[in-house]
């Protein structure tokens, strides 16, 4: 609030001058009655939140402060990742969001592509056709079709296939975990935008004194005291 208040006091210095010819210019005997007829305004600070911004008034001058819609942020962020963090003005985490995207979708390619190749080996040796060969291909260096344990290497192409099909499932769900975290920080950004930590927040640590009136052979003992202030 202290941050939004110096903004408003800010403006009102720069754009005290304008006010005063634009009212002068439209024959506005009286701004601040103009205004206090148009948005209800008193001598206080009021803040009157419309659609996508809050107008601050402090001392008769309105100014306009962008507020995000949070169901606004989470429509942008479903339609397309990466709108609500634009619509946010969180544009420093662009990058980690569709970096994020690159990176499943990277995984997704790259395990499907040895799942297909491993599964066209694995249907070409379970076949009785001697022309689908593609197994060929994926057997160990030095080691001939002919020689090789066609039962052995049937269960190596079944593993290696599983293995590549796994990943790759995984990877599609990591993607629309992804996508769904980055909803939500849409949303939370959109309601945590005008959140304001305030500075008076500390914790202090101090040895203290403890004394105990009541007992005999301990009077007093030392400790420390923690205190917060907030």
């Amino acid at each position: 609030m202290k941050r939004v208040i110096a903004m408003v006091i800010g403006m009102f210095l720069m754009n005290a001058s304008f006010y005063a010819t634009y009212a002068q210019e439209h024959g506005l005997q009286d701004t601040s009655r103009v205004l206090q007829e148009k948005t209800d305004i008193t001598r206080d600070t009021t803040i009157t939140v419309s659609g996508d911004s809050m107008i601050v008034i402090n001392n008769d001058v309105a100014a306009r402060v962008f507020k995000p819609s949070p169901t606004k942020a989470v429509i942008y962020s479903a339609i397309f990742p990466g709108l609500g963090q634009i619509y946010n003005r969180k544009y420093w985490k662009l990058p980690i969001v569709y970096g994020g995207f690159v990176g499943f979708t990277y995984a997704i390619t790259w395990n499907h592509g040895y799942y297909r190749d491993y599964l066209g080996g694995y249907q070409d040796i379970m076949d009785d056709n001697p022309e689908t060969n593609r197994w060929h291909n994926m057997l160990p260096y030095g080691m001939e079709p002919e020689s090789v344990d066609e039962e052995w290497f049937t269960g190596v192409l079944q593993q290696r296939k599983d293995y590549y099909r796994y990943y790759r499932d995984l990877s599609i769900i990591g993607t629309v975990a992804w996508y769904l975290l980055a909803i939500v920080d849409a949303y939370v950004d959109a309601q945590l935008f005008d959140f304001d930590m305030s500075p008076d927040l500390s914790l202090r640590v101090e040895p203290a004194i403890l004394k105990d009136n009541e007992s005999r052979y301990m009077r007093n003992s030392y400790g420390l005291q923690w205190s917060f202030r907030f």
